[in-house]
């Protein structure tokens, strides 16, 4: 399929026809539902399995959910300074954090204070 409206037209990844290239539309169909639940559209290339197509699709979930647990359990839009460096020092000592519960979640999935 090609996407269609007007701001896409105008985009950088255009043809010299105007339009952009063919994608793959994935859709998820539950069994018994009357219609599909989500869509995502891919532009890998035709040979690429479709295990590794919903793979990929699904892994937008996770990113968001990582991030909601950077913003609210580990505080990394509690940042309330001026300074680049200080920013920065933040932003690293929250990535540290994830990555510790992140690993102790992989190594003691009964640990304590894990739900």
């Amino acid at each position: 399929m090609r996407p269609a409206g007007r701001a896409i037209q105008r985009g950088p990844h255009r043809g010299d026809d105007g339009v952009l290239p063919e994608c793959w539309l994935l859709a998820q169909w539950p069994p018994g539902q009357d219609e599909p639940s989500d869509y995502w559209l891919s532009d890998l290339p035709a040979d690429t399995p479709l295990a590794e197509l919903v793979r990929l699709a699904k892994s937008r979930w996770r990113i968001e959910h990582d991030y909601r647990e950077l913003k609210t359990g580990l505080g990394l839009d509690h940042f309330e300074g001026r300074s680049w460096t200080g920013w920065h020092r933040h932003v690293t000592l929250t990535a540290a954090a994830h990555l510790f519960l992140t690993q102790l979640r992989l190594t003691r999935p009964t640990a304590a204070g894990q739900t």
